[in-house]
């Protein structure tokens, strides 16, 4: 296990569901010195959409946030900068603090594909390691390729010889094509007769509505099957244990892992899922895991009669936090992953 005893890190990170205070909780009990700031300036609905669609108009905004971080850090000395997506850091910002820490270390990781957020591609070069958890990103701009994690809560949920509640739940945001697909997927559920369990989940009621009059794919959403609380992890924990297997929907044009993906693997459920390039991971497994098509939804009725299948342990760990935080403040581990592409 990596030793980061009295290692100063600058971390900022957008914020997702909570993970990134996990990263840095991990990285405090590992012995690190972290200061953890949150790269937006807000999450309010409105804030995120000016920073990810024009963050020009929301330009004073952000620039007296990073002047404000550049205040409070004044005098220290950081043996890291960890960026984790970087939707609204300002260059100058990137400038100045590796201009006060000429020794520190610049490391970046991004989880959405950049062909999404192509803005951030300009400000790889400030950094001395980049990571992507989409390979094909890791490949265009010569990234290192690490794929996501799971936090140790999710690891070998038992259930006590109980049968499950459900044999399929999803759980998930309300984006893209992923309401259509789903309710696809319920329906062939329904016919194998099997108890389904869906929590569609999105930000807000506002922002939901007006995305639903410009989104194609959010027309057809029924509003009254969103949920508008955000599940915490000990919730979905819970749904965890009372099912058979866990359903994850990609975005059409995203071929990296979700976390879903890792933390339905090391809960010890099976996973359907609609990304094949799942198939190139160390941990893919026929028995657990179902790829289905998102164009020609099939449901193999055998999938849910057999156990989940035991991942090896050495592979479980390389999808743990602790491999996460390893691959970048240790060494990379492009040859580990990269060995499983066909």
């Amino acid at each position: 296990m990596i030793n980061l005893k009295d290692k100063k890190i600058l971390f900022l990170s957008v914020s997702f569901f909570k993970y990134e205070r996990a990263i840095a909780k991990r990285l405090t009990e590992l012995g690190a010195e972290v200061d953890f700031y949150d790269e937006r300036p807000s999450n309010s609905n409105i804030s995120k959409g000016i920073i990810r669609f024009n963050k020009r108009f929301y330009h004073l905004k952000i620039n007296q946030y990073y002047n404000r971080i550049l205040s409070e850090i004044r005098g220290k000395q950081y043996d890291f900068f960890f960026l984790i997506k970087g939707e609204a850091i300002p260059t100058f910002f990137l400038e100045k603090i590796k201009e006060n820490n000429p020794e520190m270390e610049m490391i970046y990781y991004n989880f959405d594909p950049l062909t999404e957020y192509p803005n951030l591609i300009s400000h790889l070069k400030y950094f001395d390691k980049k990571f992507t958890f989409e390979y094909n990103d890791s490949v265009k701009f010569n990234l290192s390729f690490r794929p996501l994690f799971y936090l140790e809560e999710y690891k070998n949920l038992n259930q006590n010889n109980r049968s499950s509640e459900y044999d399929v739940v999803f759980i998930g945001s309300a984006h893209t094509d992923r309401y259509i697909v789903g309710e696809k997927i319920r329906a062939a559920a329904d016919r194998l007769n099997l108890n389904s369990y869906f929590y569609y989940y999105a930000m807000g009621r506002i922002a939901f509505r007006l995305k639903k009059l410009i989104d194609k794919n959010l027309k057809q959403f029924d509003i009254d099957k969103v949920s508008f609380d955000k599940l915490n992890h000990h919730q979905i924990i819970d749904f965890y244990k009372k099912t058979k297997s866990v359903l994850d929907i990609n975005k059409p044009f995203q071929h990296g892992l979700t976390i879903r993906t890792f933390e339905v693997l090391a809960s010890g459920r099976k996973l359907i899922t609609t990304n094949a390039d799942i198939k190139n991971y160390p941990f893919y497994c026929p028995n657990n895991i179902l790829v289905v098509d998102r164009e020609n939804i099939q449901l193999e009725p055998d999938f849910f009669k057999t156990d989940f299948k035991e991942i090896d342990r050495e592979v479980l760990r390389k999808m743990s936090l602790d491999s996460f935080i390893e691959c970048f403040f240790d060494r990379h581990q492009d040859e580990y992953w990269n060995s499983f592409r066909k």
